[in-house]
């Protein structure tokens, strides 16, 4: 089938990802190492974490509830200091990729996200994200709808709002389990390592020159 639509995560594909933050909040903490991504990994379906991008929890919930996973699996650490390490920045390779994307096809961004106001950010990195979110024809943010990434449904809604079948679909994710469920429904899954090998495999799935 022929492709009609790209459909897009936000952090990690289009900025760059956290794990760098959390690999150096680690060793200068002295903690083991990979804990806060074990700890998202960890009962991924209904743990702080999950629950906290459905907006099921506040903030105090979230800090007090990460710190609990955490140190069954080593070592404490405090929800509240691993959000600042969440905002990465925006990869202009990849906001270009989109722009030329959006010129042919349609376009969809699922973010897992947090709640508004969980974390801060200047005004200034605000408008320029606002910018590359205007590029996306619809958007899904499971903080807003209670429901996030692997869960199948997220998917569906998408397709049906950009009104395209999951097989006329490439998706991009920095994330495997999140690209599993959009294959299953027989998308074309891009797993984003970095944006040189993000926007190649994607100018094959689509037969455009996007750098």
């Amino acid at each position: 089938m022929t492709i009609e639509a790209v459909i897009w995560d936000f952090g990690g594909v289009l900025t760059t990802s956290p794990f760098a933050a959390f690999a150096r909040f680690e060793t200068e903490r002295g903690l083991p190492a990979d804990i806060i991504r074990r700890t998202n990994a960890a009962n991924h379906f209904e743990n702080a974490w999950a629950r906290f991008e459905r907006a099921e929890i506040d903030i105090e919930d979230f800090d007090r509830l990460f710190a609990a996973e955490s140190l069954l699996l080593g070592a404490e650490v405090r929800g509240r200091d691993v959000l600042p390490l969440l905002s990465g920045d925006l990869r202009p390779e990849m906001v270009e990729a989109l722009r030329r994307v959006k010129a042919s096809f349609k376009t969809g961004c699922i973010t897992n996200n947090l709640p508004a106001n969980a974390m801060g950010s200047s005004s200034g990195r605000s408008l320029y994200v606002a910018e590359v979110m205007a590029l996306f024809d619809h958007i899904i943010e499971s903080a807003k709808i209670g429901l996030r990434k692997p869960d199948p449904r997220i998917y569906r809604m998408m397709v049906e709002a950009l009104g395209v079948e999951p097989a006329a679909c490439v998706y991009l994710d920095d994330l495997g389990v999140n690209l599993k469920p959009a294959r299953e429904m027989g998308m074309t899954t891009i797993k984003v390592v970095d944006a040189a090998q993000a926007i190649a495999e994607l100018e094959a799935a689509t037969g455009l020159v996007l750098r």
